[in-house]
């Protein structure tokens, strides 16, 4: 079921939204050389807890983290782990559900660890834009393949990179995953017709390489994740969005200045 949501639903979802961007703004200052990715995790339950939400993610179908932090070749679903410490050069994509009074918001962000590589950071800035180019085309009466077909064209014709297949978006509210599901690939004109009041999450993710993954498990045993099946580096980025008549709408901006027509 696809539920059209009332306006002060969306602002409480904005509101948990703010809170899960406080935490990636916040991570700006702690991602650098020499930090294990298990103190992305620490900030991120910290700054959760004092601001009153709920790490949404712990708990779900077995997970126990508040984050996903997948580095370099790791697409998605990978956990933060004291022992990974981080190098310059290293690409580091952290995912987080936060829950505010029972309201939800989802985005992932991927940050550059001291100097990276120009093809890294044209890896990151492709996959950005890529996320911009979905939600664009996220307006009432457009569909699904709309938005997929603008991240897969510009991703895999004009930048020549993987677009992963297997790990899609979806809908949002009242649980983290509901219908519909929004892949970031897709044929225009063809899938579900958007509808204001519609939330829903985009989140590309782009491989330099292959757009093929392969899934790995935790040594023991517990959890699967997914990496890139050549071992190149891979980045995300994702917001949770609603659709309105006056055009898309994110409810998990990082930057109020950039996305000022969004707001």
């Amino acid at each position: 079921m696809i539920t059209i949501k009332s306006p002060r639903e969306i602002s409480q979802m904005k509101a948990s939204g703010a809170v899960l961007a406080g935490v990636l703004n916040g991570l700006e200052n702690i991602i650098k050389p020499g930090i294990s990715t298990w103190e992305i995790e620490k900030f991120a339950n910290a700054y959760i807890e004092a601001h009153g939400a709920t790490a949404e993610e712990k708990g779900f179908e077995g997970y126990q983290y508040a984050t996903c932090v997948n580095v370099n070749d790791e697409v998605a679903h990978a956990t933060p782990r004291k022992g990974l410490i981080l190098k310059s050069g290293d690409v580091v994509a952290v995912d987080l559900v936060v829950n505010l009074n029972g309201f939800l918001s989802d985005a992932c962000r991927t940050f550059a660890v001291g100097d990276i590589s120009t093809e890294a950071q044209r890896l990151m800035d492709v996959t950005r834009e890529a996320l911009y180019r979905g939600i664009d085309q996220a307006i009432v009466g457009n569909r699904l393949g709309d938005v997929g077909a603008a991240i897969q064209s510009y991703v895999e014709t004009e930048n020549h990179m993987g677009d992963v297949r297997e790990l899609i978006g979806h809908g949002i509210q009242p649980t983290m995953h509901e219908q519909p599901d929004v892949p970031a690939y897709g044929e225009p004109g063809k899938g579900l017709r958007l509808r204001e009041g519609m939330t829903i999450t985009i989140e590309p993710m782009v491989n330099l390489g292959t757009r093929e993954i392969r899934s790995m498990e935790t040594p023991d045993g517990t959890w699967e994740y997914y990496v890139t099946a050549d071992g190149k580096p891979s980045a995300q980025f994702e917001h949770t969005l609603v659709i309105t008549a006056d055009g898309p709408k994110i409810l998990t901006s990082q930057d109020p200045q950039r996305d000022a027509k969004y707001l």
